[in-house]
Order: C-alpha cells, then sequence, then structure tokens
C-alpha cells in the first residue's frame, strides 16, 4: 500500500519536531555553568535537567503518531531520534522528577506495546524494532514501570487527586496533570491489565470535573484546592481545556473508559466548541473573543474533536464543521515548519504570559491534524 504524500508544510514541520525533541530544554554549557553558580555559591535550589519534560514528551507523541505514514527514509528519522531521547534519558538512570514526566511515558509504552506486539504475531524472540530489540528491552520496561511506579505512590490530597507539585505543599490541583498523567496510566493498567491504575486515572478526571468546573459555562478553572474549596486561575483559559480533553480522551480506549467518561466528554467538547471564533480559531482564554488567538489551544482542542469523532464518541456535523474550521485557522499560522501565534509557558495560577510565538506546545498539536 503506498504511502500518502506528507505535504510540504508537514514535513517541515516533522524536521523541526525531530530537531526540537533532541534541543529543547537541554542546558547547554553556559546554563549549566550558570545553575552550578547558582546552586555552589548563591546556596539557590535549581531544578534538575529534565530529559523528558512535557513538551518534548508532546514532540515524540506527534513524531510516533505519523510514524507509520510516514515514507520509508522518514520513518527511519522518525526511529533514530526517539532512540537517541529515550537512551539518553535511560543512560541519566532514568529519573522521573514530575507527574510532567508521564507524558513521554505514553510514547515509550506505544513503542514498547509494538515491540511486543509484533513479535508475539511473528512467533520470534525478536521483532522488527529500530527502538527497542531483544537487547534492550527489558531496559524499557523498567523505565515505564518505573513512571507508572512513580505515580502509584505519589502523594494525592484527601479525594486522591495528585496536586501538581507536591513537594510545594500547597495541595493545589492543576487541570494540566490531567492531560500529562491520565492517557498513561490509564493505557499502562490496559495493557498490564492491572485496573489500580486504570481507576487512577478515572479518579483524576472525576475530581476534577467535581471540583474545578464553572456551573454556567461548563469550562474548567486551571485549578482548584479541595481543602478549601478555593478554585484558581481563569475560567476557559485554552490550554487548559486542552490539557482536559487531552486526558478524557485518552482514558477512552477501552469500552470501560468510554462508559465512564463519554457523557461528560461530549458535554465539554459542546460546551468548547460554542465558543470557537469564526475563523475557527481559539483565543487564548476562549471566552476572550476579541482577545488573541492561540493556536496551542486550538491544536490541543482539534486533536481532542479528531479523535473523539474516529472512536465514533462524537456524532454529528456540528463537530466535524468545529475540526475542519480550526485546523484551517491553523495552518494560516504555519511558517517555516513552525506553529506561531502560539501563548507563552503558564508559570502558575492565573500567570500567563501574553508572549505569543512558535513553541513545541503548537508545533506537537498541530502535526495530530491533517496539515
Amino acid at each position: 500500500m503506498q504511502k500518502e504524500l506528507m505535504s510540504t508544510d508537514k514535513m517541515a514541520m516533522m524536521d523541526n519536531a525531530c530537531e526540537d525533541l533532541l534541543s529543547y530544554g537541554v542546558w547547554d554549557a553556559k546554563t549549566t555553568l550558570k545553575n552550578l553558580i547558582k546552586k555552589v555559591l548563591l546556596g539557590q535550589r535549581i531544578a534538575p535537567e529534565d530529559m523528558i519534560f512535557w513538551p518534548n514528551g508532546l514532540l515524540a507523541s506527534a513524531l510516533w503518531h505519523n510514524r507509520d505514514s510516514a515514507s520509508l527514509t522518514l520513518q527511519s528519522k522518525i526511529d533514530i531520534v526517539l532512540a537517541e531521547y529515550f537512551n539518553r534519558w535511560e543512560k541519566k538512570n532514568t529519573p522521573v522528577f514530575y507527574l510532567d514526566d508521564l507524558l513521554s511515558g505514553e510514547t515509550v509504552l506505544a513503542i514498547y506495546e509494538k515491540y511486543i506486539n509484533d513479535k508475539s504475531h511473528n512467533n520470534t524472540t525478536d521483532s522488527q524494532n529500530n527502538i527497542i530489540n531483544a537487547r534492550n528491552e527489558a531496559q524499557y520496561k523498567n523505565a515505564i514501570d518505573k513512571l507508572a511506579e512513580y505515580a502509584l505512590t505519589y502523594p494525592t490530597d484527601e479525594t486522591g487527586s495528585f496536586p501538581y507539585r507536591a513537594a510545594q505543599g500547597t495541595g493545589h490541583i492543576y487541570v494540566d496533570s490531567i492531560g500529562l498523567t491520565c492517557p498513561f496510566l490509564y493505557e499502562y493498567g490496559n495493557f498490564n491489565k492491572k485496573n489500580e491504575y486504570m481507576e487512577l486515572a478515572l479518579k483524576q478526571i472525576a475530581n476534577f470535573l467535581a471540583y474545578g468546573m464553572d456551573t454556567a459555562t461548563g469550562l474548567p478553572y486551571h485549578g482548584y484546592d479541595i481543602t478549601t474549596g478555593t478554585r484558581y486561575g481563569i475560567i476557559g483559559w485554552g490550554r487548559a481545556v486542552g490539557w482536559l480533553l487531552r486526558g478524557m480522551i485518552g482514558c477512552m480506549t477501552t469500552d470501560y473508559g468510554k462508559e465512564r467518561l463519554r457523557e461528560a466528554y461530549i458535554s465539554l467538547t459542546s460546551s468548547v466548541i460554542a465558543w470557537q471564533r469564526k475563523d475557527g480559531s481559539f483565543a487564548w482564554q476562549l471566552q476572550a473573543l476579541e482577545g488573541p488567538a492561540d493556536t496551542s489551544a486550538a491544536g490541543m482542542i482539534c486533536v481532542a474533536l479528531n479523535k473523539g469523532i474516529q472512536m465514533n464518541i462524537l456524532q454529528g456535523e456540528s463537530y466535524k464543521n468545529a475540526l475542519e474550521l480550526g485546523t484551517r485557522a491553523i495552518q494560516k499560522s504555519i511558517k517555516n515548519g513552525r506553529v506561531h501565534n502560539c501563548s507563552g509557558e503558564c508559570e502558575g495560577f492565573a500567570q500567563y504570559p501574553q508572549r505569543y510565538g512558535a513553541y513545541p506546545w503548537s508545533l506537537a498539536p498541530a502535526l495530530m491534524l491533517e496539515i
């Protein structure tokens, strides 16, 4: 079967994703020295260099998503880049620093599953896989198990939800954690037949839907604290919506997940597309219709719409039209293989810098769409 040719835009985007995966967030010599001085001479606490932080996790997922539809040459490049990405983490003894790191776990788990399934189907002691093979299979499995164990033993609030940064002792629940952790945990439990991981993922979502939503709009706050009942951030921050949708659709890969989440997912997506602008874009805060458009919000929302339609969860022309309009809006922001008009990295509740550029968190979702 002949593979479909990728558009020029998408080819350039894939090249940039490969480059960014191996470079984004990596400390150069100057940064390493600066952080060493801060730590040793000034006694400051320095966050560690995270080899699998969430922007890289999004990129890895997008590359793996496109692998099977790519040319053989591009498949080889993707395999080489993903192998280098995960190998450098393995060489550091696979450290897990944050909940964010579970996002990369999705891709390494998907690669491992394919390897195991191919090996079983071919009835051989190995399979054709340029990333995992008989020599490193155990290391990959151990790394995946380590990510799962990190989540299973992570501190929770009284309802069983993950505080985003438990070490800070605030108890703040961020919606980001839903998209960062739940798809990995659900699939890990499903693949290994360990229901406790699937239930842990579903609990995060159920709790946020119970305690973190605005009843008037049907949209999420950025987060909440169960001990005070306070909801934080703004209602309808675009990426908050994207993270919640991502986590939910990632846990509807089995009938059990669909049964638990279908109704809430349909309700949320309906509330979201009600705020889509006439040009197909979504604002950085969905209700801020005259504010800046944010391609990261649009990308994450459109990916969730696309998956919901493909899984026959979202039915009707309104969802298809929203997806088509949103994809067109994103295409207009692509230049030289970068997806521009993306809001900068959030710094906390109600801290949304109004800086717009091209970042991994707009590039990766766009690569999951038919661009």
